[in-house]
């Protein structure tokens, strides 16, 4: 009986997951990018609070965050993040991130790090805009 359950639930988490994918897709993408706000928490430690509507889901709204703190980092003379951490929220059709990253001149040490640099041209590429 255990055993059936954890396939079961195994199964609808599969499921779940799918669906999320394929109403993402149905999703048309008209992004209305509504802000951006920066809070410096230390020397090298950055928050940043970005909202948007007509995003597909919480990736899009990440990817924000995400365009914003690196051309912070190029602003502040930096030229790489590391990403801590990234809440998402969506309410009534407005997601939220609030997003922080370190910054620092030298490539950080772990594994979610981004060259600034490199970043900014794929957001621009992308017409995601950034601070």
């Amino acid at each position: 009986m255990r055993a059936a359950l954890i396939t079961s639930a195994g199964l609808l988490a599969a499921c779940t997951a799918q669906d999320q994918v394929s109403r993402a897709a149905q999703v048309p993408f008209a992004p209305s990018y509504e802000g951006i706000e920066t809070r410096l928490l230390d020397n090298d430690l950055v928050a940043f609070h970005v909202k948007m509507r007509g995003a597909r889901g919480d990736q899009d709204v990440t990817d924000y965050a995400e365009c914003a703190a690196a051309q912070y980092t190029l602003i502040r003379g930096f030229g790489f993040a590391r990403h801590l951490r990234t809440k998402t929220a969506e309410v009534s059709g407005l997601w939220q991130a609030d997003a922080i990253y370190t910054i620092s001149a030298a490539i950080p040490a772990g594994l979610r790090t981004i060259d600034a640099e490199v970043t900014v041209e794929n957001c621009k590429s992308n017409g995601i805009p950034t601070v």
